[in-house]
């Protein structure tokens, strides 16, 4: 039996099989790499055949899942994995980590470019950009699941999310307009420094993924994950493992620049 729209959660079942929004997301992220890929990689003189960019799309999904799925178990609810290690396999149920899928994308990338005697950060300046995109369709998935919602809010835009009291910000919506916002100045940047010593795109886009990522969170619901405390200061989760992020982003603009030999 075939039945659309299920569920809020699932676009589509066929028999006993299920597709999810959420998926459907991280699919036209990977399409959307695939098309782009030859088109950015012209503007760091990347030489690239389909089979490359085949090759580089697998290695990004496999990062992303699995990657994605392995961070957030570890970071985000690590007692859940010690208690039963299996369950990092069932991504169908939920639960993954932008940070755990940059770090697992990164290792693979370097392993690919390695093995195919590719300049890393030829490579690197060119991918962030459909990586910006892709977190921005996943978003989206995340406002269709009605997860990952802010706190309530007064604002005119404030939205009704199931289960929880009041209007809230749309803090999937901020971050889709994160993520756009990273791509174009990425990809803008790549455009007007064609000679450019390359790293410097993926520095971009890590320093701004990291500062709107924190700010971001400031909007979001945080009930039932972890804070730390400092002093006078709150951080959430999000934003202990963004600081990171921005310091990588901060050391590689300078390590790349044109100065250095």
């Amino acid at each position: 039996m075939i039945e659309l729209f299920p569920s809020r959660e699932v676009m589509l079942t066929i028999g006993t099989v299920s597709v999810h929004w959420y998926g459907l997301m991280y699919l036209l992220g990977f399409i959307c790499g695939w098309f782009m890929l030859p088109h950015l990689a012209k503007l760091r003189s990347i030489p690239m055949t389909r089979d490359r960019i085949d090759t580089i799309v697998f290695y990004v999904a496999l990062g992303v899942i699995f990657g994605g799925r392995l961070g957030y178990v570890l970071f985000w609810e690590p007692k859940r994995f010690l208690a039963d290690p299996l369950d990092i396999f069932r991504v169908w149920e939920g639960g993954m980590s932008s940070h755990g899928g940059f770090l697992a994308v990164l290792l693979l990338i370097i392993y690919f470019c390695h093995r195919s005697k590719i300049n890393f950060w030829a490579l690197a300046d060119v991918i962030v950009v459909p990586i910006a995109l892709g977190l921005m369709f996943g978003r989206f998935g995340n406002f269709i699941n009605q997860e990952l919602y802010g706190t309530v809010t007064t604002l005119p835009w404030g939205m009704q999310f199931d289960g929880v009291e009041g209007l809230r910000h749309p803090t999937q919506f901020y971050a889709m307009i994160k993520d756009a916002t990273i791509a174009l100045v990425c990809f803008l940047y790549l455009k007007a420094t064609p000679h450019a010593k390359p790293g410097r795109s993926m520095a971009l886009f890590f320093m701004l993924y990291g500062v709107f990522r924190f700010i971001v969170e400031y909007f979001r619901d945080q009930t039932g994950y972890p804070m730390h405390y400092w002093g006078s200061i709150t951080l959430t989760q999000g934003q202990m493992l963004t600081i990171p992020i921005v310091l990588i982003g901060v050391f590689l603009w300078f390590y790349r620049s044109p100065r250095r030999a």
